[in-house]
């Protein structure tokens, strides 16, 4: 699965490293749905983290569709509010 980090580019992440990544999406879904800033800034930054330590960074002179963008690692809980709906940034 390739994952795009906005502002910093994409990375290559093994299927067997999806549910993990589910499980950080739906945290900061429901963080972000509760209104505690401070919790979604926390799990958030978890999730990036993950992509960034379990993927494999793409080269720049690689093209690949993203199957998942994430935001900026900077994202507010009022941007994330807008970001993230439904079933959140990844399809469980």
């Amino acid at each position: 699965m390739i994952v795009r980090i906005a502002t910093e580019g994409q990375y290559q992440v093994a299927d067997a490293d999806v549910a993990a990544l589910n499980e950080l999406d739906n945290a900061a879904v429901a963080a972000c749905e509760a209104g505690d800033g401070s919790g979604f800034a926390d799990v958030y930054a978890k999730l990036v983290e993950f992509v960034r330590s379990h993927g494999h960074k793409v080269g720049d002179d690689e093209l690949h569709g993203s199957d998942i963008i994430l935001p900026p690692p900077d994202l507010s809980v009022e941007e994330a509010r807008k970001a993230f709906q439904g079933e959140g940034l990844i399809p469980g």
